[in-house]
C-alpha cells in the first residue's frame, strides 16, 4: 500500500519531462519468485524499453503518463527496510524486479544504494540486474560481500538498442560493468533477452552473445524470449508500426498463434543450446522459456 505525497516534473535523462511522485510504502522487501525476496525503491522506469514487462504494475498503480514518463519514489524505503529487517530471515534479494534500481533518478535519491547497504550488513545476498552503469558507483558497498552483479542485453546492435531501449546505457557500458565486477571479485550474471524475433534471435546473433559471455567468464547466463505480457504488445506493436512495419504481422503471429509460438520457442531453444555447446558454457546457460 502506498500513499502519494507530492508530484513534480523533473528532467531525469529522458528527452521528455518525467512526472516524479513521492510515495510512502508499507513494505519494501517482499517475497519473490526469482530470489527469496525482491526489492524495488521505485515504481516506473525512465529507461522506457519498448518490451518492458514491468508495465504490469500500471494495473495496480494507474498513471496518466505513458510508461517511461513517470517514476514513483518510495521516499521511506530505507526506514521501511530497517523495520522489516528486524524480523526477516536472511536470503537472496533480487534488485530490482519491477523497475531498474539504478535508473537515472537513483543518482540523486540513492535509495537503492542505501537499501543494499542495509541488506548486506544484515547478511543478505544481493542479486543485481540492471541496464545502467550507475551501479559502478556502488561497488564500494558490494566489495567483499555476497553480491552478484548482472546486466541485461537484448541485442549487440547499437542501432537496435537505441530503438528498443532508448534511455538505457549503451551495450558496451553494460559489458564494462561486468568486467569491473569481475575485477572487483564479484560474482557476475547476464540476461540475454528478450531476444527480438528476426532481429537478435538468429543463430549468428546468439553465437556472438554467448561468445562474449564466454570471453568475459560470466558466472550465470539466462536467455529469454519476447513475451506478450500485460501491456507489452501495444508498446511493441507501436514501435513496429513506426520503425519496422515489415515485422509487425510476424511478431503478432509468434506471440499470439499458439502453434507458431510453440514451434518458434522450440527452434529458438535449439539455437541457444547449440551456441552454448560451441563455446563450452552449457553448464552456465539457462533457457527461460
Amino acid at each position: 500500500m502506498e500513499q502519494t505525497r507530492q508530484v513534480s516534473t523533473q528532467a531525469t535523462g529522458s528527452p521528455r519531462p518525467v512526472a516524479v511522485r513521492e510515495t510512502v510504502c508499507k513494505t519494501i522487501l517482499n517475497r519473490g519468485g526469482i530470489s527469496d525476496y525482491s526489492l524495488n525503491c521505485y515504481t516506473g522506469c525512465t529507461h522506457a524499453c519498448a518490451y518492458c514487462y514491468a508495465r504490469y504494475v500500471q494495473r495496480f498503480h494507474p498513471h496518466a503518463e505513458a510508461w517511461g514518463e513517470f517514476v514513483d519514489v518510495k521516499v521511506n524505503a530505507v526506514e521501511t527496510l530497517t523495520r522489516q529487517l528486524r524480523r526477516a530471515e536472511p536470503g537472496a534479494v533480487f534488485v530490482s524486479s519491477a523497475c531498474d534500481g539504478w535508473q537515472p533518478l537513483e543518482a540523486e535519491r540513492r535509495l537503492t544504494r542505501r537499501c543494499c547497504e542495509l541488506l548486506l550488513e544484515r547478511g543478505f545476498q544481493v542479486n543485481v540486474l540492471t541496464k545502467s552503469d550507475l551501479v559502478l558507483r556502488d561497488f564500494d558497498v558490494f566489495a567483499g560481500r555476497q553480491v552478484q552483479v548482472g546486466t541485461t542485453v537484448t541485442t549487440l546492435d547499437d542501432r537496435l538498442q537505441a530503438l528498443w531501449e532508448p534511455q538505457a546505457a549503451p551495450i558496451e557500458r553494460r559489458f564494462q560493468v561486468i568486467e569491473e565486477a569481475r575485477r572487483a571479485g564479484l560474482s557476475t550474471s547476464i540476461m540475454f533477452g528478450p531476444l527480438l524475433p528476426r532481429l537478435s534471435d538468429e543463430q549468428a546473433s546468439i553465437d556472438a552473445m554467448l561468445q562474449r559471455a564466454a570471453e568475459l567468464k560470466i558466472d550465470r547466463i539466462w536467455v529469454d524470449a519476447l513475451n506478450a505480457r500485460p501491456r507489452v504488445w501495444p508498446s511493441v506493436a507501436e514501435l513496429l508500426r513506426r520503425d519496422l512495419p515489415r515485422l509487425c504481422e510476424s511478431y503478432r503471429r509468434l506471440l499470439f498463434d499458439r502453434t507458431a509460438r510453440e514451434a518458434y520457442l522450440a527452434e529458438l531453444g535449439h539455437r541457444v543450446r547449440a551456441a552454448a555447446r560451441r563455446v563450452r558454457i552449457v553448464d552456465r546457460v539457462s533457457v527461460c522459456f
